[in-house]
């Protein structure tokens, strides 16, 4: 077992997320998938780009992209993991200037790398820059990119750094908050361009993985995938979500007694929900929206949104809401996940 085995069993049986990982000071780390470079499988055609092309296309045979990066600690090498798992190319702590390098090298395969995941570690305000002249080039010819951003809350990766005894990269003589802070500020651009923004902060190494696992393992990829959220108040917003609806205007069923120990997913609370007076019009408007809205997203080659449903602690009125929401996103030709963040926290 390595080393990094270790640090992700410890993460996971402390609750406290995926992984927490440094650089590889030695250099990057190449690994193929599934003993094969790209995954094969048909998979080496290049897919139509999603929104960053202003250079009229790339040239036959260039790879897909997908650049991994966020805070250290919430979870980058679990999710380079993941991709290697699925069939993609993985280049762990590539320096960014290297990118459009390494997506050359790609198109050279012919067709044997068509698929390249790069985790990129922005350590610096000499990185990002780097980072931010790499993206301009592959935009300007055309490649195929998209970027995740791995999010995670202060207190998670606070306790994930503590839990193995690791300092924070950008603490330096103070404390791991100060590093976070500062990382997080160094960040902050790239987060706003990010494709997809995954929360780990209450994520174990599984549903880490699932969560890639659905937006990276197909051959074909959708116009646009949809994660219905429901979540409690009490409990705090998510911080990954692109669309927020508050049911709290609907009575709670937390205060009807035959009721209270069940949840959303029970019919009989479905039931109480959907015949107080404004749910179900609620629901028909919503969805309308949420229609017009994903037009807009794939005319503007957004692939991922995630929609967050609230009541007050999140296992009522909002997993009852967000079951019938995914149902109709569903029927409306959106592929469309549903999680319940907050139920079983009661």
């Amino acid at each position: 077992m390595t080393e990094n085995d270790r640090d992700d069993r410890r993460s996971e049986h402390e609750g406290g997320g995926p992984d927490v990982s440094g650089p590889d000071v030695s250099g990057p780390d190449v690994s193929t998938g599934s003993g094969q470079a790209g995954g094969g499988n048909g998979a080496g055609a290049p897919r139509e780009p999603d929104g960053h092309d202003p250079g009229g296309g790339a040239e036959p045979g260039t790879p897909e992209l997908v650049i991994i990066s966020g805070m250290s600690g919430a979870g980058r090498s679990t999710a380079a993991k993941c991709l290697e798992d699925l069939g993609w190319f993985v280049v762990d702590n590539l320096p960014p200037a290297l990118i459009p390098t390494m997506v050359e090298l790609g198109a050279r395969s012919q067709g044997n790398v068509a698929r390249i995941a790069v985790v990129v570690d922005v350590r610096g305000r000499r990185f990002f820059d780097n980072l931010r002249e790499s993206l301009a080039d592959l935009d300007a010819k055309g490649v195929t990119r998209r970027i995740v951003f791995l999010e995670s809350s202060d207190e998670a990766l606070v306790r994930r750094f503590e839990s193995v005894r690791r300092p924070h990269p950008l603490q330096g003589d103070g404390r791991t908050l100060d590093g976070i802070v500062a990382e997080r500020d160094l960040l902050r651009e790239l987060r706003g361009d990010a494709d997809l923004v995954i929360d780990t902060s209450s994520l174990n190494v599984h549903e880490l993985r699932a969560k890639l696992g659905a937006g990276f393992a197909g051959e074909e990829e959708p116009e646009l995938r949809a994660t219905v959220m429901s979540f409690g108040y009490k409990y705090g917003l998510p911080v990954d979500a692109d669309l927020v609806a508050d049911c709290r205007f609907l009575p709670n069923p937390h205060w009807v007694p035959e009721l209270r120990p069940y949840t959303g997913l029970n019919d009989e609370v479905a039931n109480y929900v959907f015949h107080q007076p404004g749910a179900k019009e609620f629901l028909d408007r919503y969805t309308e929206l949420l229609e017009l809205v994903a037009s807009g997203y794939r005319r503007e080659g957004k692939r991922y949104v995630t929609i967050a449903i609230g009541c007050t602690g999140g296992k009522h009125r909002s997993v009852a809401m967000s079951e019938r929401l995914a149902a109709r996103l569903a029927d409306a030709g959106i592929e469309t996940v549903t999680v319940h963040r907050d139920l079983g926290r009661e």
